[in-house]
């Protein structure tokens, strides 16, 4: 997670080494994107309740549909059931930072169910023109019967917020005010007592985004940029067994994306229709051991009428041998591509703040990766290699002399190593995390001096988080990272190695068992690290809450 102020505000997820473009987002197989730029894949307008733990999809898993228009990892989220009953939630911290938040699910009979939920948060911020108010509101209505779902959901989002150097890094005082609004509907039909499920859905997707290098520039002086895109899909997704060892499973959507800028218009589009879809076989074996196989294969293809077309083939083998500390390892080579985005293809490549390319196309990503998960002693996890080569990927570029941002391709090789291990006693649990990566880049003898995206990763980084069960009423949560960090010239405070931790005290009072108390602190140890390049980090925040549920 790279954060410009605090994570709600605006924060890109990073996988494997990405960028904040490269990870992609599905809800129940629905593609959801916005087309102007990757920092708002992750505006979703839904009430976190209501979604199942997300997975995280890489390599094979990625190809096969657990994101889309994205090169290096997926988070793909399903529909969680509606609860009968709510929960609302009150808190306070620093800076003059108040937030609330409430969620409430009703049965309505005959199978159908909904849900509400709202929240709200705003702060004055640790510094000036920091400060940020933001509203959320969720409304779905499900049906659940024998072998089937429906989820119907109207979301919006109000977001404005102020960070210095939120984007650039001339110290000004830059602001964002972002309306989202998303209407999705998906049905899941499973017809028989085997794995075999059909799934299928659409949205339309409204994101409004108003950008001001200066927020106290008079207009025209420099006038804001405003944004605005639309995007509608439909399609969907099938696994069908075909026999007790093979399966197919298949996918197709068909999206259509346009923007109305007043700065984005030096492009040759502005509107396009996409299409992605697959066939992916499934077999199943024995070894003469006892071993069991597994492959995977499949081809994809993506298509645009706006640029070219890509052919993304995928092959998986699994194997799980006849052991108890070693039960499965998987060697995958999959593809995946990307196309552009407006802000990209369609900014003033000869002028302003965010200089764009005309030229630029499609991205093609190859991955080979080796992962195998262990059971030994109490922990259980995971370790594995990869090798991602990146082909005209997206990058936003600086010179030394010449500091704003440019758009640039750049074929880029990621050498990777993580490793996942988790245990459970009877009053703590504990996950631990390390991964390490090397980037080697080529940008086709542009001068290129630093990078914002591509070339900001963290060589070595080693989580570990721990719940604590104190009592039976107390707990508490400490979230750690340690980050050595690729030396970057746009980081203004040379800091490349930092431990980030956030610490949290949960209370359920006897007397009030539904009732829950929390202190929480977030950069516990008040770092200064820029987890994006020229961008200030939030310092140290407390906060107390109270939660209560019905």
């Amino acid at each position: 997670l790279q954060a410009r102020s605090f994570a709600e505000g605006q924060a890109d997820i990073a996988i494997r080494g990405g960028t904040f473009a490269n990870t992609g987002f599905t809800l129940a197989g629905l593609p959801l994107y916005d087309p102007q730029t990757g920092h708002y894949y992750a505006e979703i307008p839904i009430v976190p309740a209501m979604l199942a733990m997300p997975k995280i999809a890489v390599g094979a898993d990625l190809a096969l549909g657990g994101g889309w228009n994205a090169t290096a990892g997926g988070v793909a989220y399903d529909w969680r059931p509606v609860r009968v009953g709510g929960e609302v939630g009150v808190g306070a911290g620093d800076w003059n930072t108040w937030r609330a938040d409430g969620l409430t699910g009703y049965d309505l009979g005959a199978g159908w169910a909904a849900d509400f939920g709202a929240s709200y948060s705003v702060s004055d911020g640790p510094f000036a023109d920091a400060d940020h108010e933001i509203s959320r509101y969720s409304a779905r209505l499900q049906h659940r019967a024998d072998g089937s779902a429906t989820n119907m959901l109207v979301g919006y989002q109000d977001k404005f917020f102020g960070w210095p150097n939120m984007y650039t890094p001339f110290n000004s005082p830059e602001t964002e005010d972002i309306q989202t609004l998303l209407i999705a509907g998906t049905h899941r039909w499973t017809p028989g007592s085997d794995d075999s499920f059909v799934e299928v859905g659409a949205y339309w997707r409204r994101n409004d985004d108003n950008y001001a290098f200066n927020r106290y520039a008079p207009v025209p002086a420099i006038p804001p940029f405003k944004h605005t895109t639309h995007v509608t899909a439909i399609g969907g997704r099938g696994s069908f067994v075909l026999d007790e060892r093979n399966s197919i499973d298949v996918r197709l959507w068909v999206l259509a994306d346009e923007i109305e800028s007043t700065s984005l218009r030096f492009g040759e589009f502005y509107s396009r229709t996409h299409g992605t879809g697959g066939v992916y076989l499934n077999h199943q074996a024995d070894g003469s051991g006892g071993d069991g196989f597994n492959l995977r294969g499949g081809l994809g293809y993506d298509t645009t009428n706006r640029g070219d077309d890509a052919l993304t083939p995928v092959i998986e083998l699994g194997w799980a041998p006849q052991s108890d500390v070693w039960p499965r390892w998987t060697l995958g080579y999959s593809t995946v591509s990307q196309a552009p985005s407006y802000t990209a293809v369609a900014g003033n490549p000869n002028g302003g703040l965010f200089r764009g390319n005309p030229d630029l196309d499609r991205a093609t990503s190859r991955t080979l990766d080796l992962v195998g998960t262990f059971n030994a002693g109490g922990w259980a996890g995971s370790i594995g290699a990869f090798y991602r080569e990146d082909d005209k990927l997206i990058d936003w570029t600086f010179r030394h002399d010449f500091w704003a941002r440019s758009a640039a391709a750049v074929d880029l090789d990621t050498y990777g190593i993580e490793a996942y291990a988790t245990r459970s006693w009877d009053t703590v649990d504990l996950q631990l995390g390390y991964t390490w990566l090397e980037k080697d880049d080529d940008y086709g003898g542009l001068p290129v001096d630093g990078s914002f995206y591509a070339l900001n990763f963290p060589n070595h980084r080693l989580t570990a988080a721990m719940v604590w069960r104190v009592a039976n009423n107390v707990d508490i949560r400490w979230d750690n990272e340690l980050r050595i960090q690729e030396p970057n010239p746009l980081r203004k405070n040379n800091t490349d190695e930092t431990v980030l931790s956030s610490l949290g005290i949960y209370w359920r009072p006897s007397f009030a068992e539904r009732l829950q108390f929390s202190l929480q602190v977030d950069n516990l140890w008040d770092s200064d690290f820029e987890e994006v390049p020229a961008t200030p980090a939030a310092p140290r925040q407390i906060a107390i809450g109270a939660r209560w549920y019905w």
